[in-house]
This record gives structure tokens, sequence and C-alpha cells, in this order.
């Protein structure tokens, strides 16, 4: 892994694959000097909701649901690509940044080595901690995703650290690590139909922050949400620095599960019921028994973002502006329980959030779709990232 970019070839066939809690979604795009991917296929699979969450049959259902986007994408038969990129979603890695200080009474130079050394015994650390906290991702743990988010040089931010002098370094890098069995199964799942020299790994938590970033440069401090189906993850950005991320197990695949124990359905039918009674066109007697068990699991899921934000803060004020990933027939639900939190009681938000959903319409622009390609949120902000940063 490097912190250094390098060049890369005009209109190159790129394969991505998003795996998240809810679905596996993949895209082939051609990659633009501009910056603006050219999206030719995409395709989008869910994964299969069950009564109990089981990590190891759970990895089995979204493997399942992989290969069937795998299949789909090289029967479409659009070409071999040249690169393959896996972007991860919780529950299938764990993030965090990392600041890394180093003071010496004599100058010394910057160079690519001593940021090697530095960063290893990072990652070191990171294993460590996230072996004994994740024990349910694997007996090993492969770092993914290295990412230099500022360096700065006696107290000065540079862009072009390289060989320059200085008595004090400060890096702020984010890192990413996954189980071994994880990406040697999802390897394996995209080996049997494309060869590829490797499968490259990064986190949408990363992705995301990247895009956001470039597209809202005026804003320098918000939070990134993403309401998955069995998990939620809430980063923080302050100062343009992605500082912290937390996530906790409650997604939508709760609320469907608790409806239909509450209402003696099936999980489909109960994810039915939810989707009616949300855009008001449940029956009466039915929206009479869904309103207060609905109403229960709001605060509920409000609760625990309540806490996440909390254990976020570190006594730094929470941002207002949050941009937010979920499935887009949810969006006005889950805004609609972040717009009534009361998080000032707290007196740690800074105003009244104001939530951006990324959607189409404000992602417009940043990637196109040809007509075999349907619009994704997911798949438009990975395929960018990947434009722009592994060049």
């Amino acid at each position: 892994m490097s912190l250094f970019r390098k060049a890369h070839k005009e209109d190159e066939l790129i394969l991505v694959f998003n795996i998240g809690s809810s679905s596996v979604k993949g895209a082939l795009f051609h990659m633009q000097k501009s910056g603006i991917p050219k999206i030719i296929y995409s395709i989008r699979e869910p994964i299969l909701i069950e009564e109990n969450v089981d990590i190891a049959r759970f990895l089995t259902l979204a493997l399942k649901s992989l290969d069937i986007v795998v299949n789909e994408i090289y029967k479409k038969g659009l070409g071999a690509p040249s690169r393959v990129f896996c972007v991860l979603l919780s529950p299938w890695y764990v993030s965090q940044t990392r600041i890394i200080s180093l003071k010496r009474d004599k100058p010394f130079t910057f160079t690519t080595k001593l940021a090697d050394e530095l960063i290893q015994k990072e990652i070191a650390v990171i294993k460590d901690e996230y072996f004994k906290k994740y024990t349910h991702i694997g007996d090993s743990l492969r770092p993914i995703e290295l990412r230099n988010i500022k360096i700065s040089l006696n107290g000065y931010e540079t862009d072009s650290p390289l060989d320059k002098v200085a008595e004090e370094l400060e890096m702020a890098i984010f890192v990413s690590v996954s189980a071994e069995e994880v990406c040697r199964k999802i390897e394996q799942a995209i080996a049997r139909r494309f060869a590829v020299k490797e499968v490259k790994f990064c986190s949408f938590t990363m992705a995301t922050f990247a895009v956001v970033r470039d597209m809202y440069a005026d804003v320098q401090d918000f939070l990134l949400i993403n309401v998955g189906g069995e998990v939620t993850d809430i980063a923080m950005v302050k100062n343009g620095v992605l500082r912290e991320s937390n996530s906790f197990a409650l997604g939508i695949n709760f609320m469907i599960r608790a409806i239909a124990s509450t209402m003696h359905s099936t999980l489909p039918e109960a994810k039915s019921l939810i989707s009616l009674f949300k855009d008001g066109h449940a029956a009466a007697g039915t929206a009479k028994l869904l309103e207060p068990a609905i109403t229960k699991l709001k605060s509920e899921w409000l609760t625990k973002f309540q806490e996440c934000l909390s254990n976020l803060s570190n006594d730094i004020s929470i941002p207002a502006i949050i941009y937010i990933t979920v499935d887009k027939d949810l969006a006005d639900f889950f805004a609609e329980i972040i717009k009534t939190e009361q998080f000032s009681q707290y007196t740690l938000t800074e105003s009244k959030f104001q939530i951006v959903f990324l959607s189409s319409e404000s992602l417009h622009g940043i990637a196109t779709f040809e007509k075999e390609a349907i619009f994704n949120a997911f798949l438009a902000i990975d395929s960018v990232y990947i434009n722009r940063f592994f060049k």
C-alpha cells in the first residue's frame, strides 16, 4: 500500500463490487481523465434477510449474492476489466483514523521509507486492537486500505512533504482492515469468472469521504451516515479531516424483523408493511397496529444514534451537516428520525441538523450512466473514488 498516486490509462475498463449488509452491487466503468467515470453496466442483488443473524451464515448469503452479480456481469460480455476493486461496508471491515507524531531534537528528512516505517507500526497496533475487539471477523486480519488524510511538518500542512526537512511531523492516516477469510472468499468468487492478478479492497467510508469532500469543498465539518441492512455507520469530519468513525448494529433489517414479529408476518411482508405505512397507504386497522411498533423502533434507533454521536464527539462539537446514504425508499424515513433528534441537550451539536441525501439529484453529474447502467448512488461514489484516487 502506498500513500502516493500513479498515472492511469485513459478509458481503462474497471470492474467494481460494493458489498454491504443488505445487497451486493457491481458495475463496469471506463476511467476518464475528466474525473467523471463512464459506467456502462450496473447490477444490484439483495442479500437474503433471515430471522437471526449468524456471521458465518451471513457471509455465505453475501457470497451467494456476489456470485450472482459476478455471473451477470460476465455474461454481458462487455470486455475484460484491467483491474477489479471491491468496496466494503460494515460488517465486512473495520477502520480507524490514526494520528502519527514524530518529534526529534535534530532536523530529519521526510522520506517514503520513514513514512512506511511509522505506518507499519500503527498498522500492527490496529490489528492487535481490532483482533481483540472484533473476534467475529476472523482469525487473521488483512490491511486493505491506507490513505493519507493530512501531513504537517513543523506545524504546517503540506501536500508535498517528500524530501523536506523538519523537526516535527504529524500524519493523519486512515487505515482499514478486514478478515483474511472474507477477502479470500471474495477473491475466489470473482476469480471464477474474471482472471485478474489482484482484487483491490477499500472502504465505503473513505470513498464517501473523498467524494463528498471534493464535491462540497466549502464544507469542512460534516457527518457521514450510511444506514445498511444490519449496521449503521457514522463518520465525523472536522476541518476537512476524517477524525472518527463508529457504528451500531441497528440497520433497516432490525425494523423488518421487529415488525414481522409484531404482525406475525413473514419478513418480506413486514418490509412491505413498513413501506405502506411510511407512504400512508396502509389500511386503517393495520396502521393502528403499526404506529406504536414503528414509533418504538424509531426511538430505539435514535437512542443508538445518540450514543454513537456521544462516543464520536470526545468533547468536540458535532457537525450540523449530514450526508447520508440509504436505500432511497427509506431516505425520508430516516431523515425524519434524525431531524427529531434533540441532541442539543448535550450541548454538542453546532446547530440544527441539515441533511443531504446522497441521491441522483445531489450526485448529478459526478458519473455518467450508459443505457445498461441504472443510477445507483453507491456505485457512483465508488467509481468516482476509484477514478480519482487509484490512478
